[in-house]
């Protein structure tokens, strides 16, 4: 077939390229931060292979040998180019390219961001034919060829990163090549996918909505992140000796998602970001970093970063009355806390799990009202906080019998349960009159400026009311509270609002490019949390991830230190008993919050790097550093290692490094040579289990 034309784009160091047939076809044929070479053109037949979009629609045949691969698509491959649109706003450069079949019309949407080698993509379909149609399948970003461009095969040129995810094991990032995860070359497209989905209401249990192609042999990393706050699906396989990625929401056959569009009806898939940058891992995960600092609402918390006290790791527990709570407050702010955050408990005189719901202060726990306490927490300089689970209802709520049931999910016909609560449909107008009563009380008469949101249940796949399919009125409700939030936003501009799910269970950009802190974990092993927060900062920026710092009551003093460094280069979530621990320990806690406050303004542009490798349960050493223009902070963690001393190669510092010291603590009881010519930085750490941050001054 002839070219009719080129659609090519050279923009932030990304080179896109796409053609359109003479039948109108339209491919994606090049997304690299290299010009597309001429032998890097593929035959016809190969190129047909790299469609710009998949679709498949309920009733249509797929045009592969597919297995369960989402390739070959109908009417996915019949799309037909119409126009597409190159323009500029204020993000950057905007491409839409239109097709249609049959009277659907598709346009694949790539927004460009100045400066930054990552777009935002999704499709929009619109149908403009006199029947309805029925959805199962649509990509965000669909791209073949990831790993051309080197003269071996893929098998032994790729590398994939996923970062695994769990309830006290978050953010543990695993890499391996193609046939390490059986995907190899069968034929010239095989049946086997590597396929990564979660489902229902926690977007991040189990895997972070994520991923990271190395292609060693061309010395480039594309990376991706889907930006939704609740199922997803991406995969990757061959077709025509070519490797391929998808990216996209929920699907029918992975999360139970099918809707039918009427004719005028319009849907658009759930964003994904995705870049390519020259280099590795690290490279790609600094300019996803600068990318996600572009699309989060902006905010005074990220731009400051103050200290959070919250009252329930290795503390309260979840058990707070003003007795307990005074000593704290007092405690926190010689320490040296901005924020005050009284955790779960506070709305139930005992047992509140399946209770919750009225969010109405306990007054056996507060016998002269909560308002005595968040004014005491005022009075110390402090912000006053409170724990909420807004987006469910307990079973035994007295509310949750007198309301109906479209004010929950539903399935087959009956309320949706886990571990003992209700999931709320923010689609209600009830509901969310309710969630905005609530909040609207609690800022106007409590004062509250913090709000940490918990989650603690997953609702599973979706529900069936005013739905096509229990994966639709899913993906419909994440959109509605998303709505909501926003409203919440523009409401309480200065209102910090914590987003955690148990821990880290829902650590993605659809929530957290409007929440400023995210929680990152719910470990209770400040040893084990190291490698947590080690791999945290390609999950998500710096800046939003809080951080446990909780000292116990009759702990040592490299106990303490080991707890501030692990928050140390991220948010400071400080807890603990302050009041009852030794004063040389307490003062390790002030020192630290004292230095922090010294780098924070640093920390909030900061990128990873990683010199000793991503991290990983069991390693003996650990390293995570930040570079932040003229500095950059290291944090080392010494597990339970034989070695005293360890070697960091930080070959990029070499020449440039004008002072080097240990930031904190500042006590002369940690060793360290720095050798300028070869950039290895030698440290001899005191014990195992023991922690030091250290601070570069460049050149």
């Amino acid at each position: 077939m002839k070219e009719l034309l080129n659609i090519s784009i050279n923009e932030n160091g990304l080179y896109f390229e796409a053609e359109v047939t003479e039948s109108r076809e339209v491919r994606l044929l090049h997304f690299s931060p290299f010009p597309l070479a001429v032998h890097e053109l593929e035959a016809e037949e190969v190129r047909r292979k790299f469609r710009i979009v998949e679709i498949q629609m309920t009733g249509l045949d797929q045009d592969d040998h597919h297995g369960s691969k989402y390739t070959g698509t109908m009417p996915g491959s019949r799309l037909k180019y119409v126009k597409h649109n190159d323009r500029r706003n204020s993000h950057g450069r905007k491409l839409e390219i239109v097709m249609e079949d049959e009277g659907l019309f598709v346009t694949a949407h790539y927004q460009f961001f100045s400066q930054i080698p990552v777009v935002r993509a999704w499709t929009e379909i619109t149908n403009r034919s006199a029947g309805s149609v029925a959805l199962e399948y649509v990509s965000s970003f669909a791209l073949t060829g990831i790993a051309k461009g080197g003269a071996s095969s893929w098998e032994r040129q790729g590398r994939l990163y996923v970062a695994h995810n769990t309830w006290h094991g978050e953010m543990q990032w695993r890499s391996n090549t193609m046939p390490e995860l059986g995907l190899t070359q069968a034929n010239a497209s095989s049946l086997k996918r590597l396929s990564y989905s979660t489902s229902g209401t926690w977007s991040s249990a189990g895997l972070i909505p994520m991923g990271c192609f190395e292609n060693s042999e061309q010395g480039t990393a594309l990376i991706w992140q889907i930006e939704h706050n609740g199922s997803w699906h991406w995969e990757i396989s061959d077709a025509a000796n070519h490797l391929y990625l998808q990216v996209s929401g929920p699907t029918e056959n992975e999360n139970h998602w099918w809707k039918k569009l009427a004719p005028g009806e319009s849907f658009h898939s759930v964003p994904v970001g995705v870049g390519i940058v020259e280099g590795g891992f690290e490279q790609a995960v600094g300019e996803l970093t600068r990318y996600r600092r572009a699309i989060r609402r902006p905010n005074r918390d990220n731009e400051r970063l103050p200290v959070i006290f919250n009252d329930y790791m290795n503390c309260l527990f979840a058990d707070p009355t003003t007795e307990k709570i005074m000593p704290l407050v007092d405690a926190s702010a010689r320490a040296g806390c901005e924020y005050y955050c009284i955790d779960a408990g506070w709305y139930a005189d005992e047992g509140w799990w399946d209770t919750v719901g009225a969010w109405q202060p306990s007054e056996v726990r507060f016998p002269g009202g909560l308002k005595e306490v968040t004014d005491y927490i005022r009075s110390k300089g402090m912000v006053p906080g409170l724990w909420l689970e807004l987006e469910v209802m307990g079973v035994r709520c007295p509310l949750a019998s007198k309301v109906s049931d479209d004010w929950f999910f539903v399935r087959h016909g009956e309320r949706v349960i886990d571990h003992g609560r209700y999931q709320l449909d923010y689609r209600n107008p009830e509901v969310v009159k309710y969630a905005n009563e609530v909040i609207d009380r609690l800022v106007k008469e409590y004062g509250i400026g913090y709000i940490k949101m918990d989650y603690n249940i997953n609702a599973g796949i979706g529900t069936e009311i005013n739905a096509d399919s229990f994966g639709d009125g899913l993906l419909q409700h994440n959109r509605a509270y998303l709505q909501w939030l926003d409203n919440v936003f523009e409401r309480y501009p200065k209102l910090v609002i914590e987003n955690c799910a148990s821990g880290g269970m829902r650590i993605d950009y659809a929530l957290l490019s409007r929440h400023s802190v995210q929680s990152s974990s719910d470990q209770t092993d400040y040893r084990k949390y190291a490698a947590i927060v080690a791999g945290a900062p390609a999950a998500l920026t710096p800046e939003q991830c809080a951080v446990w710092s909780y000292p116990l009551r009759d702990g040592s003093e490299e106990e303490v230190i080991f707890n501030l460094v692990n928050c140390m280069l991220m948010r400071v979530h400080q807890s603990g008993h302050l009041a009852e621990i030794s004063a040389n320990r307490f003062e390790l806690i002030r020192e630290g919050l004292e230095f922090y406050k010294k780098i924070r303004k640093d920390l909030a542009g900061g990128l990873p790097f990683w010199p000793l490798g991503l991290p990983s349960y069991g390693d003996s050493w650990l390293s995570l550093g930040l570079r932040c223009e003229d500095k950059a902070y290291l944090a080392v963690w010494r597990l339970e290692s034989d070695e005293d001393t360890v070697e960091l190669p930080l070959p990029e510092f070499k020449h440039r490094t004008t002072a080097i010291r240990c930031g904190y603590p500042q006590r002369q009881d940690c060793d360290w040579y720095w050798d300028r010519e070869c950039g290895k930085l030698t440290i001899t750490m005191p014990s195992i289990n023991s922690a030091r941050l250290f601070e570069f001054v460049m050149e």
